[in-house]
């Protein structure tokens, strides 16, 4: 599928869903594209492609929605896959970070193994909003000993200005929200 039919089928698959989780939010729905082989393999492909010149050797994502999207893009490239979770859900040794939240603040971990020190890695993400995690990650992966190469999204929501927390990074989405 060529990356116009791609992003016609993309658009189409995509749902609003008004007022959820609350009311006067617009929440896009990526599921119908997960459940579609075609759309699905034709994300995982653009994801991968942005960054096929970029010598990655780990992507690195969020639970849960970025491992649906980082494990198959990693296949692609050839690299491995590094899982960024909760505290607490990871069995060996781990490095992590906090990072702030509209409320409050959250955390992530990944096991200090999770790749060689300076290796090239990936982020990848379902959706680039806010952007507080993609930035936690990433302090993540650099805390790590890893070099970040970029940030990989399929949908990202523009007009939430999550691009400004990754300044200095090659970010690629493969649909843009205004």
């Amino acid at each position: 599928m060529n990356p116009g039919e791609a992003e016609r089928l993309w658009r189409e698959l995509v749902r609003e869903i008004p007022d959820f989780p609350t009311a006067g939010v617009g929440f896009k729905d990526i599921t119908p594209v997960l459940g579609h082989p075609g759309a699905f393999a034709a994300c995982a492909d653009g994801l991968a492609e942005r960054f096929a010149d970029a010598g990655v050797e780990t992507v690195a994502a969020a639970e849960a929605r970025g491992f649906i999207f980082g494990i198959p893009v990693a296949e692609r490239l050839g690299a491995g896959f590094a899982a960024v979770r909760k505290p607490g859900k990871l069995p060996a040794a781990t490095v992590g970070v906090e990072y702030a939240l509209e409320y409050g603040t959250d955390q992530l971990e990944m096991h200090v193994d999770s790749f060689a020190p300076g290796a090239r890695v990936l982020i990848v993400d379902d959706v680039l909003a806010t952007g507080g995690t993609a930035r936690a990650t990433c302090d993540l992966v650099e805390r790590a000993g890893g070099q970040v190469v970029g940030c990989a999204f399929f949908v990202e929501l523009a007009f939430l200005g999550g691009r400004r927390h990754l300044e200095g990074l090659r970010v690629e989405s493969l649909l843009t929200y205004t």
